[in-house]
């Protein structure tokens, strides 16, 4: 019951008079009758003489005398019914009490006792209950046995006679005798059961047990005894009888006892509560019945807990309480399903999907776990409650990882226990209810699918048993819902999947018979479906209503291929829109996928296992042809042409299946091959590779070429577009084929077809067939073997003859009989358009390529059989000796010319043009070229731009022609062309022959450089892309002293379609179900063809820099880098030098600037490829994987060559370029930094890292000032800072291992001393090295290098210099000569919009010229100094504190130097921080944290230790925030724990003797009194628990002395405060001395409250509110040395709830609640004064806490009324709905808030 519907005492009417008109005295004054009785002053005098005795007691014997006197004292007055300072004297008397003391004191103490309550009686002893009561309970646990008949005695005479005085302190009163039975052979066992017996009797009897109750929910030492108790005398009860006027009315009280008793750690008290409630407590009892659903659960959930300690005993009892106590099984599942089951289950279920933060989240798991063992309780648990078992397991994985571990565990241990034959009941259940709802995401599917996926181990009863029995179900299901209702939705889509993934788990042996039935089950029918046998096995009723049909036989294989077959003809039949009301959609497809999928995986599953055919009841013919009528619809996507392929050979390859299936017909293969060439064109690139596979698999498949036959058909097409689509189709099929399958002599035809487009007059079919040689024929040894070895027919026969011609003998052939003329020049028309279009890249392979190579055997033994080869003879010497040279040499004899001539002569016109084109060409006059370049460019403008394509390769070869005539004509020399493309089988490769210098240029005309850039850039002219980069790459370089103007924005362009094509090719690659398929352009070849260009045109950018004189010292590495880059192409860095120098250093460097742009924007695409084209891991592209793949990885790695290449031949500015890209990359992605991909690349670009670093600290020198004057070399990329080099050379050498670390130690060493050099004050560049030698120190001192003496002196000199001349930088901010500027300002200097990732704002300096920069002279006059903000010495704070300290004494080593740091650090750092805050804890994070760490290291005490005591003793030290006070709590313990003098110098110093000097300002002694306790309470509040507990007696004296000493309010609230911190960080039973004196104030505090009401505003509330606060905190906490003390303050019993008619409240705060709550209220007091106190309740205080923590003043003893009224119901509440859990965190800033928010 909730304490806001308890029932309250009304405001009156229930009584004649307040409380106070029938009680005595308040018990600390004298009572009016004696007030003018001399004897009784007298008395008092005698008292109190003797009580001041006790201050001078120091050993046992003393406290004897003070007793005796004091007894002596009391016998003496026995006339006076009234005991005077009896405050005091109790207070004493508990004292004498005190375990530690011997027997005898005990024995004077308990005499002392008698006295007194023989004196007062029965009603005095009743009204100072409170006073007598505090020493004598605790005390009777701790007696010894010659005293406990004493104390006994004392309760049995005097206190059981009070009868109903006894109700407040009744549940005290049973804490203190229940010790008493815990030892049932004791001598008092049975005294001490009598006395509980006769307590019983006082109240009510119902009253007596909800105490009980009360004392097991709170003290769990007390909860054996009070089982023992229970166990004699509570009564069985029946089943229904009603017990709650035994028991009391509040039944949830003695369940949630009962529940503390089964949760208790002891195995004992477990055992006890268990046979209670086998005795009393039977769950099919009127009590549990009718205790709420809460109570219930709580009751069973902490039951079911003891099988967690697998303790036999204790599983036993549980398990007869759950079953009752009939003696057969059958009985007791009964008993089990009627009363325990659904409690049982619903317990579980909540638990399991709600789970408490008190225990782990596996325990309900578990606890279902251990209840497995017992068959009659785990059985039909199991069938009600695993499906959500399961359900809440998934929840919980999938929304909190961190437990994930242990979850998983108990998931896969469930698994394996539960029975698999109701688990598998439940799932089928899900199953058919989720088909039968049509949801999108089936419950039941998903369950199956995720138990599978994360549970399933290898289990053989479930993949032999339950998966077939599903399986077949699941798709005899499918089958009839799709024979009623053809239609598609999610849930079929769903169930399919789920089919699929039951089929990976199934044993294939269990796909040929069906399992037998249960016994119970009866015999299995012969023709039974597949669904009905699984209702049949399980025992379930069929769920679905749906009549269609599906298959009937008993093999499993054979049901489930005759329900696939029957659904993937439906679905193809919807999918062709042949349903009634269907129509093709996403899900049609779909299911056309899955269906053909589950087949191919069916088939595969039985393929090796099975030695007997199945007998399937299908008709293959009708089934392949309605399928392959589906898959020529435009609406079905390539997954499933993919599935359905692979299917059908799965399938015809099968030898299991009657009747067999074939594909071997002309009429299938064609429509498949027609199919897949369709997924051949441009368009869908992404599926390439798998279509070619899948062509070439049919085509092994069949006996009959018509795979050859059909691809040939769709190349005669008239359409020049249809025809267009079938050659792009075969291109990608021949490019995409290996050599080894001889793609010419197996596809001779269609490849024959395509050539012929070569010599064709239409311009369009020409440039279809050039297209095709230049993007797809891979290999030109694929055309040359069909060709050559039809060319090298034995029938084509010549013999060597001499003819006389003028007088010369010519050698010559003479054919000697006719051969097939047409053909042979059909052959070398072919091959002369090869030729043309291959030009020197088909004669390096032809000339380097030996015939022997050739893979194509047939064509080896027809030319050695016609005695064609030699030794090492190459294609080209085939070609023109063995048949061109003989076809010029051969002439027809003379009976043959008339027949032969004509076709002869076409034969040798080929034959020479074929030689020709081999050899060489002519040349034209310089006037002609001119003008015909010019409109030739103009054309190619005209044809780009009108998006006419098929005149630009004629042109671009034309236009390079005359350029290449024009300059060499120029020179008066005719050269041969100077560039030419070759074509090699495994790409594109350049080849330059060196050209010398001239005086003269040729022009370039105005508009070329557009034409050029609009040619690439058009997306009309993709198709022709790669004429146009041919022509950039052969024409470009011979525009010399114009090179500039044309190369910069042809770089710009080719960057451009770079990143386009980069971004469309991830975009293709984006993960997750595409519904339709992509649209990518994109190849590998042009990846290839762009990259080339670009570094092409990035050499030539830079020949311009690479030409100009470099300084004399610097030749020899210029030629060492152009002899290193001496490859293809490494001349090309300095071939086109120019002659001329530049005039004027300005134009040099603008000049400069121009050609590193090219470079850096090179570099910059160059890199985005690098980074972003990985492969992702396997299986995530599906179809896409084996294009993207092989586009992913050509690219990178020609990335990458071409990164090499330009790093040999410009090394530092492709290195500076580098860091600049990732320099943006960070900027964008700050946790980028240390997972850039530019450290790899960095890596692969230099040799080692040792030359990295080189380059590194190179570029950073001439950058930095003062360095860069050492240096000669110039910036190579002037916006590249010094910092950004810093920050990535730190992050680099993070990555080196210790070795790597070693071997650049001493290059960056130099570095580092040459900065430390060249500064004089802070620079940011000094904190950047700074951060780089720290990794690289912590790097070499992980190795032995240390054991270097020179080394270690290195690291120590220069670390420590760099971190002195760092620690300078907050004193450099301060001074004047340093600029002071915002961060905004300071990031507009560097040209940056964001904040770098490390050191950005202060490594930008004022723009003044580079040059200038680094010839400046240090120091820097002021007005160019650097300038950097307060965010660079936060920085610089915050490294120190983070990075630097923790490793110093890593580099540091000797103390010396590491205490000089870290002095160095507090006067630089840490002083200036403290000085002068108005709160000096208030300071930065950073100021904190070095602290901190320096606190760590032992030799830095002396650093550290003077400003943090001059912060604790500073005066304002308690102004700071808790916040701050939290911060500096490790702090303070450090310097407790390393100064021993510290605490005792601090006790010394709160005095509690005023002082003798008059001038003494005696509030000023007050306030310095009670700040010195409340550092005391900081100090011990910042340690552990029990740290302080040596000093505990010092502690506990100083406070004892403070409060008889010291009356000033102020001072005395600060003793309750450190009370408060002393009960946080003590064991509570290290107190026990100091319970008498903390009683006896909180008691004489709220007398005086009652007795004398201070007035608003008096200095008495602070002391009234920390007294309340104490009493609030020790009501959190409830400790078992409070409660039995507790009811003095508040109502402890259910009388604070359940409140009685003629009640009046004995506890102190409920009597304040009503003598305060009466008085009168101000206007100015007439305010919501409680808002700040809330009634706690279940939802809103699951945990207890402090009811004051937010009040830090009252103005008004009104204030804490509401604290007053609602403690004693909060406690109890707190108590029944918490469990005993306080909210410590919550404790523990109440306190710091009081400590540091106080004043």
């Amino acid at each position: 019951m909730s304490a806001l519907n308890s029932p309250r005492v009304g405001n009156g009417e229930q009584k004649k008079a307040p409380w106070y008109a029938l009680r005595g005295g308040d018990g600390t004054s004298t009572p009016p009758v004696y007030s003018s009785d001399p004897k009784y002053k007298k008395y008092t005098q005698q008292v109190e003489k003797c009580l001041s005795s006790f201050d001078h007691v120091d050993e046992w014997a003393d406290f004897i005398s003070f007793l005796k006197q004091l007894l002596k004292t009391l016998q003496s007055y026995q006339q006076f019914k009234e005991i005077p300072r009896k405050l005091i004297v109790a207070k004493r008397l508990s004292q004498c009490l005190n375990p530690a003391l011997p027997n005898g004191v005990h024995q004077r103490a308990l005499d002392a006792y008698s006295h007194i309550f023989a004196v007062l009686g029965s009603e005095g002893l009743r009204r100072d209950l409170a006073l007598w009561s505090s020493g004598l309970f605790p005390f009777f646990e701790y007696a010894s046995t010659a005293v406990k008949p004493t104390v006994l005695n004392l309760f049995d005479t005097h206190y059981l006679p009070l009868q109903g005085g006894l109700r407040p302190v009744m549940k005290s009163f049973i804490l203190a005798l229940l010790p008493g039975l815990e030892e049932e052979t004791g001598e008092y066992f049975d005294k001490v059961l009598a006395l509980l017996d006769r307590l019983a009797g006082t109240i009510s009897q119902s009253f007596f047990f909800q105490n009980i109750w009360l004392v097991m929910l709170t003290t769990p030492r007390a909860r054996g005894t009070a089982l023992s108790y229970l166990s004699r005398r509570l009564p069985p009860f029946k089943s229904d009888e009603d017990i709650t006027p035994i028991v009391g009315s509040d039944l949830g009280l003695m369940i949630r006892a009962f529940s503390a008793a089964l949760e208790d750690d002891d195995l004992l008290v477990r055992r006890g509560a268990l046979d209670i409630l086998l005795q009393s407590l039977h769950i099919d009892g009127v009590a549990v019945k009718k205790a709420q659903d809460d109570d219930r659960a709580i009751l069973m959930r902490a039951a079911t807990s003891v099988v967690l300690r697998r303790d036999l005993a204790l599983n036993r009892r549980l398990f007869a309480w759950l079953l009752g106590s009939s003696e057969g099984s059958q009985a007791q599942i009964e008993y089990y399903k009627q009363h325990s089951l659904e409690l049982l289950r619903s317990t579980l279920r909540d638990e399991m999907f709600n789970p408490s933060p008190e225990y782990s989240q596996s325990r309900p798991f578990k606890i279902f776990i251990s209840l497995l063992d017992k068959w009659e309780i785990g059985l039909p648990l199991t069938e009600i409650l695993i499906y959500d078992a399961f359900k809440a397991l998934r929840k919980a994985l999938d929304y909190n990882s961190n437990v994930g571990e242990d979850l998983t565990m108990t998931g896969s241990t469930l698994y394996e226990a539960v029975d698999q034959h109701a688990l598998w009941n439940r799932l089928l259940v899900a199953i058919l209810s989720d088909m039968d709802s049509g949801q999108s995401q089936g419950e039941g599917c998903e369950m199956v699918r995720y138990l599978l996926a994360t549970f399933h181990g290898h289990d053989e009863e479930i993949e032999a048993i339950h998966l077939p029995v599903v399986f077949t179900a699941v798709l005899g299901l499918l089958a009839r819902s799709f024979t009623e209702r053809p239609s598609i939705s999610p849930a079929t889509l769903s169930t399919i999947a789920l089919a699929g993934e039951v089929l990976k788990h199934t044993a294939p042996t269990a796909l040929k018979a069906r399992p037998p039935l249960r016994q119970e089950r009866g015999e299995q029918p012969e023709h039974e479906d597949s669904i009905s046998f699984a209702c049949t096995f399980y025992g379930v009723k069929s769920a679905t209503s749906l009549s269609g049909s599906s298959s009937l036989s008993t093999v499993p294989f054979v049901a489930a291929y005759e329900d696939i077959v029957l659904l993937s003809t439906a679905a193809a039949k919807v999918l062709m829109g042949g349903g009634e009301d269907a129509k093709p959609d996403g899900f049609s497809r779909n299911m056309l996928l899955s269906t053909l999928s589950l087949l191919h995986a069916l088939v595969s599953r039985v393929d090796q296992e099975s030695d007997v055919p199945f007998v399937v009841n299908w008709n293959p013919a009708e089934w392949l042809s309605t399928v392959l009528e589906c898959i020529q619809q435009r609406s079905v996507t390539f997954t499933a042409i993919d599935g359905l392929i692979s299917t059908t050979v799965k399938i015809h390859q099968s030898e299991r299946l009657e009747p067999a299936f074939s594909l071997n017909k002309r009429s299938y293969i064609s429509t498949m091959v027609n199919v897949l060439l369709r997924y051949l064109r441009p368009t869908t690139s992404a599926y390439h590779v798998r279509a070619v596979n899948l062509i070439w698999l049919l085509e092994r498949l069949s006996t009959h070429p018509h795979v050859e036959s059909v691809i040939a058909e769709s190349l005669c097409s008239r359409q020049s577009a249809e025809l267009q689509n079938a050659c792009e189709a075969f291109g990608v099929l021949w490019r995409l084929t290996e050599d080894s399958m001889l793609p010419g002599v197996r596809l001779k035809v269609p490849m024959m077809s395509v050539l012929e487009t070569l010599k064709s007059d239409d311009p369009e079919l020409r440039r279809i067939g050039e297209t095709w040689m230049r993007c797809s024929l891979k290999s030109y040894l694929r055309v040359l073997d069909p060709i050559l070895y039809d060319l090298c027919d034995p029938a084509i026969r010549c013999s060597p003859s001499t003819m006389e011609i003028k007088g010369k003998s010519l050698q010559v052939l003479v054919y000697e009989r006719p051969y097939d003329q047409r053909y042979v020049n059909h052959l070398l028309e072919t091959l002369l358009s090869v030729v043309k279009f291959g030009g020197q890249g088909f004669s390096k392979v032809a000339r380097g390529t030996p015939i022997s190579r050739s893979l194509y055997n047939n064509l080896l033994q027809r030319l050695q059989s016609t005695g064609a080869t030699f030794p090492d003879a190459s294609y080209m010497d085939i070609i023109v000796s063995h048949v061109l040279m003989r076809t010029l040499q051969s002439e027809p004899k003379a009976s043959l010319t008339s027949a032969m001539q004509a076709f002869h002569i076409v034969s040798q016109n080929i034959s020479v043009e074929l030689l020709q084109a081999l050899i060489a060409r002519g040349e034209v006059d310089l006037v002609t070229l001119q003008s015909l370049e010019s409109a030739v460019v103009q054309k190619l403008y005209f044809c780009v731009h009108t998006g006419r394509l098929d005149l630009q390769n004629k042109l671009l070869h034309l236009l390079h022609s005359i350029i290449v005539v024009s300059i060499a004509g120029s020179d008066g020399r005719a050269h041969g062309p100077t560039t030419n493309i070759e074509r090699a089988a495994d790409g594109i490769s350049i080849q330059d022959a060196p050209t010398s210098s001239r005086k003269e240029s040729h022009a370039v005309h105005p508009l070329l450089v557009q034409t050029l850039v609009d040619g690439i850039s058009m997306p009309s002219n993709r198709a022709v892309l790669q004429h146009w980069l041919d022509f950039v790459m052969m024409t470009v370089p011979q525009f010399k002293e114009t090179l500039k103007a044309v190369v910069t924005p042809l770089t710009d362009c080719v960057c451009r379609q770079l990143r386009l094509a980069l971004s469309e090719i991830l975009d293709a690659s984006v993960d997750g179900p595409q519904a339709e398929d992509i649209v990518s352009y994109t190849t590998d070849a042009d990846f290839m063809t762009l990259i080339t260009a670009l570094e092409r045109l990035s050499l030539l950018s830079m020949s311009r820099t690479a030409g100009e004189q470099p300084p004399e010292e610097d030749q020899q590495g210029m030629d060492k880098v152009v002899a290193e880059s001496s490859g293809l192409l490494g001349y090309v860095s300095n071939v086109f030098s120019s002659d001329g120098a530049p005039s004027t250093t300005d134009d040099t460097a603008l000049a400069r600037s121009s050609d590193f742009r090219c470079l850096h924007n090179a570099v910059r695409v160059l890199y985005s490829m690098w980074d972003k084209l990985f492969l992702p891991h396997e299986g995530d592209w599906a179809s896409r994987e084996d294009s993207l793949s092989l586009i992913y990885s050509r690219a990178r790695t020609r990335s990458r060559r071409v990164l090499e290449h330009l790093f040999r031949a410009h090394s530092t500015e492709v290195l500076e370029a580098v860091v600049d890209c990732w320099y943006e990359q960070v900027l964008a992605r700050p946790d980028k930094a240390e997972t850039s991909a530019a450290y790899d690349l960095v890596d692969v670009l230099t040799s080692s890292a040792q030359n990295a670093v080189h380059m590194l600290c190179e570029s950073i020198s001439c950058r930095t000032p003062g360095l860069s004057e050492r240096t000669k070399k110039a910036v190579a990329l002037g916006d590249l800072s010094d910092m950004t080099l810093f920050d990535f050379l730190e992050q680099y050498m993070k990555r080196l291992e210790g070795p790597l670390a070693l071997q650049v130690w001493n290059r960056f060493l130099q570095l580092s001393k040459d900065l430390l050099a060249s500064l004089r004050d802070f620079r940011p560049q000094a904190f950047a090295a700074l951060k780089c030698f720290t990794v690289l120190a912590d790097k070499v001192s992980q190795t032995t290098a240390l054991d270097d003496r020179r080394i270690r002196k290195d690291m120590q000199d220069t670390y420590g210099k760099l971190l002195d001349i760092c620690l300078m930088a907050g004193r450099s901010v301060e001074s004047g000569s340093w600029i002071r500027r915002s961060q905004r300002e300071t990031l507009a200097t560097s040209g940056r919009d964001s904040p770098a990732p490390t050191l950005r704002g202060a490594s930008e300096v004022v723009k003044t010229d580079e040059k200038n920069a680094s010839s400046m002279s240090l120091p820097l006059p002021d007005n160019v100094k650097v300038t950097y903000g307060t965010d660079v010495v936060q920085q610089v704070n915050s490294y120190i504190a983070s990075d630097a300290l923790p490793n110093i004494r890593k580099f540091l080593i000797d103390s010396d130097k590491i205490l000089t740091a870290c002095n160095q650090i507090v006067y630089n750092i840490v002083n200036p921080a403290l000085k002068g805050k108005a709160r000096p804890l208030d300071v930065e994070d950073d100021i904190v944290a070095i602290i901190r760490e320096m606190t760590k290291i032992n030799v830095a005490v002396k650093a550290w230790r003077a400003p943090v005591y001059d912060s604790l003793n500073d005066s304002r030290c308690f102004n700071s925030t808790a916040d701050a006070g939290e911060k500096w709590t490790p702090i303070i313990k450090s310097f407790f724990d390393t100064d021993k003098t510290a605490l005792p110098e601090l006790l010394g110093k709160i005095t509690t003797v005023a002082s003798a000097n008059i001038f003494t300002n005696r509030e000023y002694e007050m306030l310095l009194r009670s700040l010195n306790l409340r550092r005391l309470s900081y100090v011990i509040l910042s340690a552990e628990k029990n740290h302080f507990l040596t000093q505990l007696p010092s502690i506990q004296e100083k406070l004892v002395d403070t409060l008889r000493n010291v009356s000033a309010p102020i001072v005395q609230s600060e003793v309750f405060l450190c009370v408060r911190v002393l009960l946080c960080r003590l064991s509570p039973h290290n107190l026990s001395s100091f319970w008498p004196v903390i009683l006896t104030e909180l008691y004489r505090i709220l007398e005086q409250v009652l007795e004398n009401i201070p007035g608003d505003g008096s200095e008495e509330l602070g002391l009234i509110l920390s007294a309340c606060k104490l009493l609030d905190l020790l009501l959190v906490l409830q400790t078992e040395e409070f409660q039995v003390h507790q009811w003095i303050f508040i109502t402890d019993t259910v009388d604070a709830v359940y409140r009685p008619e003629d009640w009046f409240p004995d506890a102190l705060l409920d009597r304040l609640a009503e003598v305060v709550g009466a008085l009168p209220v101000t206007e100015s007091d007439a305010r919501p004064s409680a808002s700040h106190l809330r009634t706690p309740s279940v939802p809103n205080t699951p945990m207890r806490r402090p009811l004051l923590r937010s009040l830090r003043q009252i103005d008004s003893v009104r204030d804490l009324v509401p604290f007053f009224s609602i403690a004693s119901i909060s406690s109890y509440e707190t108590v029944y709905h918490s469990g005993g859990i306080v909210d410590w965190p919550m404790v523990e800033r109440g306190l710091l808030e009081d400590l540091f928010e106080g004043r």
